[in-house]
């Protein structure tokens, strides 16, 4: 996937010491949370991230020329056990997620414009429940799973008044499926 980088980022990477962060933007239904791979908070896009450091961990983010949907997994280590119930009550499958790829300059600023890596929803979370912490993984499928998804609607009166309940467009359309109908001669 061709990548549109900034100027700014473009001379940073012809640098000999690179900083690189990776970015975590999720919602859930309580609102949004800002995460990144670094210590203390930072400033980028509008939004305050908070430092997760080592706590936080992102599984690969695979790109291929094929049509195929692929998924990711963020990983949270070090979450309190009295925290999981909040955890557990405030997912939402379906929500969008993003991870961005960004470098920082010798004094600790984002350079502009982090680059999205991956974004999807929101699909299962899985806790890992030790003595004191546990870890919190919560998978991400790309959007391209709904190709993989039956749709539900049939062209028959009964779907179609779920979405138009006066219409009758497809009222006879039942009779018509066994229908013989001579054409010309």
């Amino acid at each position: 996937m061709t990548r549109n980088l900034t100027a700014a980022i473009e001379a940073e990477l012809q640098e000999q010491v690179l900083r690189p962060h990776l970015f975590f933007e999720a919602e859930f239904p309580s609102g949004s949370i800002y995460l990144w791979t670094g210590a203390g908070t930072i400033e980028w896009n509008s939004q305050t991230w908070t430092g997760a450091g080592n706590l936080i961990g992102i599984s690969d983010i695979v790109e291929t020329s094929e049509i195929v949907s692929r998924g990711m997994t963020v990983s949270l280590s070090g979450v309190p056990v009295d925290l999981i119930s909040l955890v557990i009550g405030d997912v939402q499958q379906g929500l969008p997620g993003k991870v961005y790829v960004g470098l920082l300059d010798e004094v600790g600023e984002v350079i502009a414009d982090p680059v999205e890596s991956f974004a999807g929803r929101l699909d299962v979370p899985e806790i890992v429940d030790g003595a004191e912490t546990c870890v919190i993984s919560i998978s991400y499928k790309n959007r391209m799973i709904d190709l993989q998804t039956p749709r539900e609607f049939r062209y028959t009166h009964e779907s179609q008044k779920v979405f138009f309940p006066t219409d009758k467009g497809f009222e006879f359309v039942t009779s018509l499926q066994d229908k013989e109908v001579s054409w010309g001669q």
